[in-house]
């Protein structure tokens, strides 16, 4: 299998961010599919690989700073079913960012079919007392900045998907 890289891309004028991957043994049901939960651990994957093309250590923040991020809310909805040994990109882009929380809205594709979509807004956290606090400032810039380095993937290269819903209930531009 071919080694890729994510690049970051522009999409309806937004930073967008793809994460590769392929879908295992372990992602899928008794019926041969994805688990519907399991969109929101590739979401998770894509978000901190993100985070991580823009030069943001979670572990670092949280040991330095004290700070977290916390999945404070979710909206999937679900259109096609990906299925074992499927390469599906993970398309993540930031919607807003908040003094104490990002909203990002993500993506799932295969082959240029959209499987799913979700708005996910993150809450950064105080690592004791679990109490929102304010985005350290080096983060924000890095966010607003975005990915600046290639992250190595781990699924081969495939065309891009279509472009990015600017909600998951409305259609692809």
């Amino acid at each position: 299998m071919n080694m890729s890289t994510s690049e970051p891309q522009r999409a309806n004028g937004l930073l967008t961010f793809d994460w590769p991957l392929r879908v295992y043994y372990e992602d899928t049901d008794a019926g041969g599919i994805v688990f519907y939960a399991n969109y929101l651990k590739f979401f998770e994957r894509a978000r901190t690989e993100w985070l991580r093309a823009c030069g943001i250590d979670q572990r670092a923040l949280a040991e330095s700073d004290g700070v977290l991020f916390v999945v404070k809310r979710t909206a999937l909805e679900y259109s096609a079913p990906a299925r074992l040994d499927d390469v599906i990109h993970v398309m993540s882009r930031i919607e807003r960012i908040g003094r104490a929380s990002v909203d990002f809205h993500q993506e799932a594709w295969r082959d240029g079919t959209l499987l799913a979509c979700g708005d996910i807004k993150v809450a950064s956290v105080s690592a004791g007392a679990i109490r929102p606090v304010g985005i350290p400032a080096s983060v924000l810039e890095g966010l607003r900045r975005g990915p600046q380095k290639s992250v190595s993937g781990n699924a081969s290269t495939m065309a891009m998907p279509a472009p990015f819903k600017s909600s998951c209930s409305e259609k692809p531009m």
